[in-house]
């Protein structure tokens, strides 16, 4: 087995951990992402796939590189993370990547991560990574969302430029839509809810949203 999954490094780990523990009641993220997309458009206005650039907290960070060894104390080369790197996109299939797309209404599914990498850059670890749509697809109206259904993981978009698209048509149209803070939801749902199992869609509430619009 590789070192990384001795260490038991990914969020299927930690995810488990929250769901069969008394974190299971708490409703808050114990994981901090900062995101920025690309949607990927081929050149007929087809939709081939999603990038991602998620950068983790730097706590997270510090947890994960735990017991790496390096050739240089403090500095981590991509080759390096690279056992890592495989870790982390292999314990995103259980949660669909956290990427939920619909195309004109009708669900769309995504192939395995490809071209993923991890960088170490002031403290913090950011995962790269691209998802092949399954079947590739044309759509008037796209909408993809981005979020932990359990609320584990909390994902905040960058503030300046969170979504671009690549290689669509000029005349098409992007909006993104951040979460509310929910606060008040959360109150409504109760601590019950979470020792229920019933914090299955909780993170809904926090999905970050980008529609785009196309003739």
């Amino acid at each position: 087995m590789r070192p990384a999954c001795n260490r038991l490094i990914g969020w299927l780990v930690l995810a488990a951990a929250a769901v069969l523990g008394a974190a299971a009641a708490q409703a808050h993220p114990h994981v901090w992402i900062t995101a920025k997309s690309e949607l990927i458009y081929a050149p007929d206005g087809t939709i081939t796939g999603v990038r991602h650039a998620w950068t983790f907290d730097d706590m997270f960070s510090t947890y994960a590189l735990q017991g790496l060894e390096t050739k240089v104390k403090g500095a981590y080369s991509r080759e390096e993370l690279a056992p890592l790197a495989q870790t982390n996109v292999e314990s995103l299939k259980e949660y669909a990547y956290f990427t939920f797309a619909k195309a004109d209404g009708k669900k769309q599914k995504f192939s395995e991560p490809v071209d993923y990498f991890l960088e170490y850059k002031d403290t913090a670890l950011t995962l790269h990574f691209t998802l092949p749509a399954k079947t590739p697809f044309k759509a008037k109206e796209l909408s993809l969302e981005v979020f932990d259904p359990t609320y584990f993981i909390d994902f905040q978009y960058v503030q300046q430029d969170p979504v671009k698209l690549v290689g669509a048509a000029a005349d098409c149209k992007i909006q993104f839509q951040r979460p509310n803070d929910g606060t008040a939801a959360a109150q409504k749902l109760g601590e019950q809810n979470f020792l229920d199992g019933g914090n299955a869609n909780f993170g809904m509430m926090f999905a970050n949203k980008i529609t785009v619009e196309c003739p």
